[in-house]
């Protein structure tokens, strides 16, 4: 068995054994519960200095846009089963999804906007980084990705969002 697929197993065998920590990993890979959270800082943001909330939410639903086509082309791609699709004994608390798996489009849009927003406000990473995390693991717990799905989400997501951080911070008239 590789690395994957065991630490897959250790992950999603938790699943289906405690009713408040499944509540909590369903709450983690709830996309919405994402979007919600970025709104209020947006919105906080956007209260402060407008010019910034507007640049930021553009630059936030553009990265995520691209971020989300890109790692559909790349699923397409590769073809990877996800491993509710191939694996025994796989608890599922939130469906199996489509039928690719490699890499997590949660992972991408999460850690885009993660990056994205760590860049800008670097005060943010901590906390965003918690919930990046509590976010990839629920994806495996949930038995909807591999570890390495999450890996190579949050890298490309990573990669996507801190250029377009970087790009605002460095080029934009509006963020000085």
């Amino acid at each position: 068995m590789d690395w994957d697929t065991a630490v897959f197993y250790a992950v999603n065998g938790w699943a289906g054994q405690s009713a408040p920590l499944d509540w909590l990993m369903l709450q983690c890979s709830s996309a919405r519960n994402l979007v919600l959270l970025i709104v209020v800082f947006l919105s906080w943001r956007a209260w402060l200095d407008w010019r910034h909330g507007l640049l930021v939410a553009s630059a936030l639903g553009i990265s995520i846009g691209v971020g989300d086509f890109v790692g559909t082309l790349i699923k397409s791609w590769i073809a990877r089963p996800r491993p509710c699709h191939v694996l025994l004994n796989v608890q599922e608390l939130a469906g199996c999804g489509k039928m690719f798996s490699l890499p997590s489009n949660h992972a991408v849009n999460a850690a885009t906007a993660v990056a994205l927003l760590g860049v800008l406000f670097p005060s943010t990473r901590w906390v965003a980084g918690t919930f990046l995390l509590f976010g990839g693991i629920s994806r495996v717990y949930l038995g909807a990705h591999y570890p390495a799905d999450v890996l190579a989400g949050w890298c490309l997501g990573g990669i996507l969002g801190a250029t377009a951080g970087y790009v605002i911070a460095k080029r934009s008239s509006l963020w000085t």
